[in-house]
Parts: C-alpha cells; structure tokens; sequence
C-alpha cells in the first residue's frame, strides 16, 4: 500500500526533516563540519536516534558522546550557520510533496517540525512549498518537543482541527510517538520513501 491519505482525516500535519525536505545528508555534512573544527567524527545514527528533536538537544547529546569541553549553544551557533548555507543542496521529497499539492485547497496544512523557525523557513522556501501551508510550528513555538505531542496539538489548534481528525506524516520515531500520543492518525513515510545518498561539504 503506498502513500495515502485517511478518508477520515480534516486536516493533514507534515514533518519537515526527512518527511518534506531530504535534509539528513545536509545535517550529516554540516555536523562533520563541527567535528572538523571541534575534533569529533559524527555518528549519523545519532540523527535517526533523535529525529524531530531541536538541535540543542543534538548538541548536549554530542557533547557528552564525545567528552567535549564545547558550550553546547556553541556548537548549535556553528551548525546552524552551516546547515543555512548548504541550503541549496536540500531536495524535495517528492512522495510527499505530491501529497501536499494534491490536497492544498482541500484540506488545511500544516508543518510540525523540531527546527527552530528560522530553519524550517529556510528549507520551506528553498524548496518552494511555503505557500501550501496554513500553519508552522517550530521548536521555538512549544517548550516540550517531540516525543510529547505540543507540536502536534498546537498545529491542530491553529487550523481549527480535533486532533482525531489529523492525520501526521512523520519519519521519525518521536515524532511517531508524538502523534500517537496527540490522538491522531499517524503515517510513518520511511517506507514509501527513496532518500538520497550521504554527501560531504
């Protein structure tokens, strides 16, 4: 069975890392970048361990993995600015995207992501699907993440939607998680999904 909508569902809540946007390898690449410059090699399965989580969290994980004597907003600083520049290497998700260009119009849309806003507007508008959405809530809008179901419940809030009634896209077991935990119908897109390779900046 491939990628579908629920006959049920009002309203439709999409990830953004892994689910709209193919972003892993860039968040692979621009932690290397980290690691060369504080003197670690990054373990990609930290990202699949901890998808949906806000990138602080990824850089007090790192800095205790590897025993670093690094300020942790240090390295947040550092990584974001690399991730922003490399923003042109981001691609689509195009199993995804379909769905949302099928359904914009029919249904209300929103992004539930653990980027901070300014991450998450970037990619958006790199990858020219903004305007599809009615709603975006970031890391900076809720202060619990996934795996508590904030940022779910409050994309479902601001579109006017019971949380039964949505329907979540999601590639992360967290963000999996969440959605369950919120009460919503939950698609995990991993396996309908042909991601790109690992690449190196």
């Amino acid at each position: 069975m491939g990628l579908h909508v629920h006959p049920d569902a009002r309203a439709l809540i999409f990830d953004l890392d892994g689910t709209l946007s193919n972003s892993l390898p860039v968040h692979v690449a621009t932690w290397n970048k980290v690691g060369e410059q504080y003197g670690f090699k990054f373990d990609p399965q930290i990202v699949h361990e901890m998808t949906g989580r806000p990138t602080i969290e990824f850089a007090k994980h790192i800095v205790e993995k590897y025993n670093l004597s690094a300020n942790p907003e240090e390295l947040v600083k550092l990584k974001q600015r690399n991730f922003w520049n490399s923003a042109q290497l981001l691609e689509p998700v195009l199993e995804i995207i379909s769905i949302v260009k099928e359904y914009h119009g029919k249904l209300p849309m929103a992004v539930g992501t653990g980027a901070s806003r300014k991450s998450a507007e970037v990619q958006l508008g790199e990858l020219q699907i903004a305007h599809y959405f009615d709603a975006i809530v970031s890391a900076d809008d809720v202060t619990k993440h996934k795996p508590n179901p904030d940022t779910f419940l409050k994309c479902a809030e601001l579109m006017g939607v019971e949380p039964e009634k949505c329907q979540v896209f999601e590639d992360g077991d967290l963000g999996i998680a969440a959605a369950k935990k919120a009460g919503m119908m939950v698609t995990d897109v991993r396996p309908h999904i042909k991601y790109g390779e690992w690449i190196h900046l």
